[in-house]
């Protein structure tokens, strides 16, 4: 299952509370391009590699205009943990009632090891300082998500 949503679509709202208890929503990056990614649960193999890859071209992306924040539905304290283990220089959305994985339609059926359940659909918007979605990708190199985002692929 992929997104409902296209290119050129607005980007829905969404607000919640990052690592510090803050608030946070999408109007926060009128003006700027969005990284929104959305990946399925803090210190996991593959959302750490995904993490880190944006970590370590964080300045190469902030040079092209990007800001960025990651998704999940861990807690607040979860993503703290998170984000002091690796050294994280952006924010997490504490999206524990799923209503942002809804809106983007990123939540729904996955298979892993033969068996089906719900789950984070790991996908990453790209949002252009109107709010209009710029780009979806939709498989993610978790290794080499930053070169993707950079490289346009």
């Amino acid at each position: 299952m992929a997104t409902h949503l296209k290119v050129g679509d607005p980007a829905p709202a969404f607000s919640g509370l990052n690592e510090k208890g803050e608030p946070v929503s999408l109007q926060d990056y009128r003006g700027k391009k969005l990284v929104l990614f959305f990946y399925p649960k803090d210190n996991t193999p593959g959302c750490t590699a995904e993490a880190c890859s944006l970590r370590d071209h964080y300045a190469e992306l902030r040079e092209k205009g990007y800001a960025l924040l990651g998704v999940s539905p861990d807690s607040e304290q979860k993503h703290r943990k998170f984000i002091d283990k690796f050294n994280f220089p952006f924010s997490l959305l504490a999206d524990t009632a799923k209503e942002t994985l809804h809106a983007y339609g990123v939540w729904g059926p996955k298979k892993f090891m033969g068996r089906t359940f719900d789950g984070v659909l790991r996908t990453t918007f790209i949002i252009d300082e109107e709010g209009k979605i710029e780009r979806i990708i939709e498989k993610v190199k978790t290794m080499n998500h930053a070169r993707q985002i950079l490289e346009g692929e």
